[in-house]
């Protein structure tokens, strides 16, 4: 695994861990956050499970690349999620472009890990 491949992850982990962590918690923001986008805190509780899980496969992907390319997957699916969600709400490019760039980052993961760098 190359620097790069272990940067991304570590970062996809870090900020995924703690979306996850505010989500599952429920944090004030986090149920605004939900009401806005028409969830209800549970709902959104189960996206911050889910969102933890990720960054513990992210993380896992170090050491078994196969965990981490799924968990990069499955981040990419609720990310695609996140984007429509963006899109149907008619929110501006601001408020899309975290769950966009996290994407990317996803993406540049996968891609790094898949090609075996």
């Amino acid at each position: 695994m190359t620097l790069p491949t272990t940067i991304l992850a570590v970062l996809l982990a870090l900020a995924f861990a703690a979306l996850g962590t505010a989500k599952v918690r429920a944090v004030p923001a986090m149920r605004e956050l939900a009401a806005e986008a028409g969830f209800t805190t549970a709902a959104y509780r189960r996206i911050g499970a889910l969102e933890l899980a990720a960054a513990v496969g992210v993380l896992l992907g170090l050491i078994q690349p196969l965990i981490g390319a799924l968990a990069a997957a499955g981040l990419l699916l609720l990310l695609t999620g996140a984007i429509v969600v963006h899109v149907r709400k008619g929110d501006g490019p601001r408020k899309a472009a975290p769950a966009i760039v996290c994407a990317l980052l996803a993406v540049a993961y996968l891609i790094l890990l898949l090609a075996g760098a």
